[in-house]
Parts: C-alpha cells; sequence; structure tokens
C-alpha cells in the first residue's frame, strides 16, 4: 500500500493523562479514512497533531513520504487541514483571505484564478467573496475554509466534522469534493460524530477509545470483529466502544415516553408542555 500518511506509536499526554496513547495507522493514495470515537476518546488532539499545530510527546508521523519532525513546512504544505470550528480573519473579505492563504502556500495566480471561481461558484458564495467575513453565517465559513483547502489541490486532506453548519446542497458537495480528491490520488482523513457519514464516505475506519485505536479496518472486518454480520456501523461501533448499556437508557426512555402518552400520541394543555427530565412521576 502506497501510504500518504503514516503514524506509528503517536503519543500526547496532558498533565499526566495519557489522551492518545500509541496510536498507529496509514492512510493510502486514493483512499478516504474516518476516525471515529467518543467524545474525550483522543480525537481532535491525533488530528491537531497531525495538522502540526500540537507536538506529540512520542511516535512519528509521515506525511507524503516526509517527516513532520523534521521537515515540518514541507508536510504542511502537503496538507490542507479543515478544522471543526475555523478561525478566519473577520476585518479581511472571502477574497482577501482566499488570496492571503495562496500566498502563504505559494499557490500561482492562474490556478488560484481558475480552482476559487470553481469553489465558489459551487458553495455559492460567488457574490458573497467581496464582503467582509464578520457577516458571514457558521455554514459560510466553513464553506469558505473549504475553499481554502481545495484551492491548493494538496496531496492530504485532514478534516474535523466536515459537515457542521453546512445545508444539504453544500453537503452533497463536500462528499463529491472528498471523492474526487481521492479518486485523484489524493487521500482524505476523515474524524466525524456522524456515522453515517463515514458508513456512506469511507473505505477504512479506525475507532479511538481511552487514546487507543480498538479497531481498524474496512466495514467488512470492521462487523467481524464485532461480531455482527450485516449490521450498519451504528452498531457496530457500539459493540466495539463497549456503549450496549446505551441499549437499556433507550429502552428506558421509551416506555418512559409510552406510559405518559398512555401507549398514544396525547397533547398537553396550555402551559403543560414536558420539559427535560419530566416523567409526570412515572418510573421508566
Amino acid at each position: 500500500m502506497d501510504a500518504l500518511l503514516r503514524v506509528e506509536g503517536l503519543r500526547k499526554r496532558f498533565a499526566g493523562f495519557a489522551a492518545v496513547d500509541g496510536v498507529s495507522f496509514t492512510v493510502a493514495r486514493g483512499e478516504i479514512f474516518g476516525f471515529l470515537g467518543p467524545n474525550g476518546a483522543g480525537k481532535t488532539t491525533t488530528i491537531r497533531m497531525l495538522a502540526g499545530l500540537l507536538q506529540p510527546d512520542g511516535g512519528r508521523i509521515w506525511i507524503n513520504g516526509r517527516s513532520l519532525t523534521d521537515e515540518p513546512l514541507a508536510c504542511k504544505r502537503a496538507t490542507g487541514y479543515i478544522p471543526d470550528r475555523p478561525f478566519l480573519y473577520e476585518k479581511l473579505t472571502g477574497r482577501e483571505f482566499l488570496v492571503f492563504i495562496a500566498g502563504l502556500y505559494g499557490l500561482a495566480d492562474a490556478p488560484f484564478a481558475e480552482r476559487t471561481a470553481r469553489l465558489l461558484e459551487l458553495f455559492d458564495l460567488t457574490d458573497w467573496q467581496d464582503h467582509l467575513i464578520e457577516g458571514y453565517s457558521h455554514g459560510m465559513r466553513q464553506k469558505l475554509i473549504m475553499t481554502s483547502a481545495f484551492m491548493l489541490a494538496p496531496p492530504l486532506i485532514v478534516v474535523d466534522e466536515p459537515m457542521v453548519g453546512l445545508d444539504p446542497k453544500s453537503a452533497r458537495i463536500v462528499k463529491e469534493l472528498f471523492r474526487n480528491h481521492a479518486r485523484g490520488g489524493g487521500a482524505v482523513f476523515l474524524s466525524t460524530h456522524s456515522l453515517e457519514i463515514a458508513e456512506e464516505l469511507c473505505d477504512r475506519i479506525g475507532i479511538i477509545q481511552q487514546g487507543r485505536l480498538v479497531a481498524l479496518g474496512d466495514l467488512g472486518s470492521l462487523r467481524e470483529r464485532a461480531g455482527r454480520p450485516g449490521s450498519r456501523l451504528e452498531e457496530i461501533f457500539l459493540e466495539l466502544t463497549g456503549a450496549w448499556e446505551l441499549q437499556a437508557v433507550i429502552a428506558g426512555l421509551r416506555r418512559t415516553a409510552d406510559g405518559a402518552t398512555g401507549g398514544e400520541e396525547q397533547r398537553l394543555p396550555p402551559g403543560r408542555e414536558a420539559r427535560p427530565g419530566q416523567n409526570d412521576g412515572k418510573e421508566g
């Protein structure tokens, strides 16, 4: 396998707590790799190390055949990073921000003009490119940061929660951009809580829990590992992360709801709307 991203023994501790504890995996050219895990599992810490924003305490990262430790600038030039909450210079216009990023990465004028025109049109940002970013919605900011990453055409795209704030049209476009990037010989490292997106897009999936990689493989091998042939990714994820106690919680909530309505849909009088945690004194 021609690995575009290779991670070996990655470690990071905070005040004695192991946020990432010996994680190893590869992402091949032409592959969309999903990175899943519960809250606090170590996903964001791993992503920040891949993007060069956080220094590992141990282990190594290679991007496009280069060591992130030894050649950080070359690795960062080969990586397009799309965070879940992008920081943007609000007193710049959208176009000024893109020009700024293009200058940092040395993108020539011709490909800049061609790629940004196409991407801005895809994301319905053409009419907004000369407006200050401070007037952008969250979804527009997300689309602008994606435009800045894809216009650079880096070999590796690292993305954290790509669909947050996007409308359905833009979300569909982003999926196709990821697929096209992989088909063109690049790779996508995608972290998400949306198991439906991961199941739809990803060739292989890694599941991290408490800083350790507990499962790695395609959907078929994960089904085999979980002992759940034919199951959806949600069931596999719950099995492999030991979260099946959620089944009892859901069953209890359903019993509470059925008891509150007598098994049929009922409306409360005005002023008696149900509140979170309220079950009219009935046990679940």
